[in-house]
């Protein structure tokens, strides 16, 4: 486990990282005896730099909740992170690519609070009880950290379990009204399919995800408040886009389109 001056090292080369345009290496390549703590701990610090700067705690996220992407990041268990409002984009607000480093789509289904959850001890029915309403979102990926052969859970969580970017569709469903684990979604880039999958891959059912997250955030003490947005997990492999790119979401069950775009500075 690494000491905290440490890790204040790390939160500042990851601050550095948005200055510099240059990622650093893996972590654990740099200090192998980091631990799933030591990397919690660095994202909690560089969170609370950002709340600290004025940002708001908007929600969390949990990644590599399906086996295309454990596989993509050479994982074997889910990530996760806070999420800031700064990283929430209005949908059909054009994104300037330059804004990321290798940027990825998912495509996920967001749960938005309406009672307080807090781990240990959650169940899927406690989720059901909490959430107001579900979300089509898109989540784009970007990494601060190289992505080199080995990266593993440690490197994402303390890379803010790579989220960039997140984009809330408009259309709201009361969760009792669809069975989530059957919706379908897809990523239609310049008007061509290129990714479909069902959120039952998401572990089996993207409420089960959020009893998780809820879960594991409950050892760092950390509470779903109402309004915050969580982001359940990608039911497809991450699909990469560039400037000049037109991305829909696109959800059945009644969850409807997402819509962003990738533009030139």
């Amino acid at each position: 486990m690494l000491d905290q001056a440490t890790r204040s090292k790390i939160v500042d080369d990851l601050f550095r990282v948005y200055e510099t345009r240059q990622p650093i290496r893996l972590l654990t390549k740099t200090y192998p005896g980091i631990t799933v703590e030591d990397s919690y701990r660095i994202q909690e610090e560089f969170v609370a730099r950002q709340v600290k700067a004025g940002a708001r705690i908007k929600g969390y996220k949990v990644g590599l909740t399906s086996k295309p992407m454990q596989e993509m990041a050479g994982s074997t268990e889910p990530d996760f992170s806070a999420m800031t409002d700064d990283l929430f984009i209005p949908e059909d607000t054009p994104i300037p690519a330059s804004r990321f480093f290798a940027p990825m789509i998912e495509i996920e289904i967001a749960f938005v609070m309406k009672h307080a959850l807090k781990g240990p001890g959650i169940l899927p029915v406690d989720v059901i009880r909490a959430t107001d309403f579900v979300l089509p979102a898109i989540e784009i990926v970007d990494f601060r950290l190289a992505r080199e052969p080995g990266m593993n859970l440690i490197d994402t969580v303390a890379d803010l379990a790579a989220c960039g970017a997140v984009v809330l569709g408009a259309n709201p469903r009361p969760l009792e009204t669809i069975d989530v684990r059957r919706v379908k979604g897809s990523i239609i880039n310049n008007g061509k399919v290129e990714q479909e999958g069902l959120a039952s891959a998401v572990l089996g059912n993207p409420v089960t995800s959020v009893a998780w997250l809820a879960n594991k955030l409950g050892e760092f003490g950390v509470t779903f408040e109402p309004g915050h947005v969580i982001l359940t997990g990608s039911f497809v492999r991450a699909f990469p886009v560039k400037a000049g790119d037109d991305v829909i979401a696109r959800f059945d069950h009644g969850l409807g389109d997402v819509m962003t775009s990738f533009v030139a500075d």
